[in-house]
């Protein structure tokens, strides 16, 4: 009986232990993408890679960290597109303060499953401009931004009449706002101080509709992964930058130059052709005016014919002026938006740098034209030596450091004897023709070796 009760009782403590729990659920996952560019094609594919991603990974959502001042139509449409059709949640999060979501940053804001800002930030202006900056016709315009405003009202109708009418502001008028009046419109869905766990915090238990299909979010115990970019994205983000495209421009020409002047290398040509090539898709890109690009070409001719045809460094001159005009009439056109401007130091800097440059090799090159042969037979002449093996009338003398075969010039006695120093007076073939040359007072006379 008492081994009866033990078992019971050990049975009992048994069912009355609390059951070992499961092990814990891996924590959701929230990729985080990060976007401080103008929209481009390399933006759009940034966007397509980490939705795909994201996608294999199941997370539980994507977080665009946005900080745009606008950019392409075409790569505005192709990323809404791609946010709308994801079956993972897209946060976009106009981030950090001073960060903005202007003109087409401000379309891909709405199209987020959510949208946040951070305090201090601002989103609107998004009024369509030209290829190259420039105000569109009338008509065209009309047309542009009928079509941005029908797209900005798909996006904000579920936001209520008040955000519509702001997003069509915003495209109509280029209305901006701050972070504080678009939530007072229901533009976006409300202000995170931080990626951190503000945002990821508030956008806990949140109903969002994904491909026509109600999803609640779970993010506030979620792990963040960042993806950054990869190299060739970088990459082609770089080249929209304005600068970097104008050094590409100033060094693959100066590049291309240098090999047609000085034939049979392939270093000068092969990065000429590299430069131009990144540089043409970052022109492809940018709001430029192609006339610019006269001025350039004229600028690096001006330079080459002061090379060739000296003129005191007029042609220079005239070749800075032309440089330093083309660069900022091809990148600084009245209507370029301020982000897409070269800096106007950057040009003169490098203007003046190649005319140095240029002015220096000009003074080289007239230097070396009025300097005296260093090869051939004519620098022998006047030169001085000494006799190796006496001259006998044919000997041998040292001149220059050589050994040369040698006689005594006409109306010179022979012989002349070893270790007398001599001039030569003329080269016959390959003999030279010398003369003795008196020794220097209490110089005596140099010794063979």
């Amino acid at each position: 009986m008492f081994r009866k009760f033990i078992l019971w009782s050990v049975l009992l403590v048994l069912l009355l232990l609390p059951a070992p729990t499961a092990a814990q659920e891996e924590a959701p996952q929230v990729f985080v993408l990060t976007l401080d560019a103008p929209i481009t094609p390399a933006a759009a594919a940034y966007l397509e890679r980490g939705l795909q991603v994201a996608r294999q990974a199941h997370a539980e959502a994507l977080v665009l960290q946005l900080n745009t001042p606008g950019g392409s139509v075409e790569s505005m449409n192709r990323m809404v597109q791609d946010i709308r059709n994801s079956d993972v949640p897209v946060i976009v999060y106009v981030a950090p303060r001073g960060a903005m979501a202007a003109s087409a940053g401000t379309v891909i804001t709405l199209a987020g499953h959510l949208s946040a800002m951070a305090p201090e930030t601002v989103i609107g202006a998004a009024s369509p401009v030209g290829p190259q900056g420039e105000d569109i016709g009338e008509t065209m315009e009309r047309k542009v931004k009928e079509v941005l405003k029908a797209t900005a009202r798909s996006l904000a109708e579920r936001r209520g009449a008040q955000a519509v009418a702001l997003a069509e502001a915003t495209i109509e008028e280029a209305r901006a706002v701050s972070a504080k009046e678009a939530i007072q419109a229901n533009l976006v869905d409300f202000i995170a101080a931080n990626l951190t766990p503000d945002l990821l915090q508030q956008a806990e238990g949140r109903e969002v509709v994904i491909l026509d299909t109600p999803r609640t979010l779970h993010t506030g115990a979620a792990r963040l992964t960042f993806l950054e970019m990869n190299l060739i994205e970088g990459l082609l983000i770089l080249l929209t930058n304005p600068n970097i495209v104008f050094l590409l421009l100033t060094l693959g020409v100066q590049a291309i130059l240098i090999e047609i002047s000085h034939p049979g290398g392939w270093f000068a040509g092969f990065l000429g052709v590299v430069s131009l090539a990144l540089a043409a898709y970052g022109l492809g890109v940018l709001p430029v005016n192609w006339f610019g690009l006269v001025f350039i070409l004229t600028a690096f001719a001006l330079f080459i014919l002061d090379i060739k045809a000296p003129t005191h460094g007029a042609l220079t001159a005239a070749g800075i002026g032309s440089f330093i005009t083309g660069a900022l009439v091809l990148f600084n056109s009245a209507q370029t938006p301020q982000f897409q401007r070269v800096s106007v130091p950057l040009v003169v800097s490098v203007g003046i740098v190649f005319g140095i440059l240029f002015a220096f090799i000009v003074r080289m090159g007239i230097k070396a034209m009025h300097q005296k042969p260093k090869m051939g037979k004519g620098t022998l002449l006047g030169q001085r030596g000494f006799v190796e093996v006496e001259l006998n009338p044919k000997g041998q003398v040292r001149v220059g450091g050589e050994l040369w075969s040698a006689e005594p010039a006409p109306g010179e006695t022979a012989p002349i004897p070893k270790g007398v120093r001599i001039r030569v007076e003329a080269v016959k073939g390959l003999r030279l023709l010398v003369r003795r040359e008196p020794p220097s007072s209490g110089q005596p006379p140099e010794a063979s070796f």
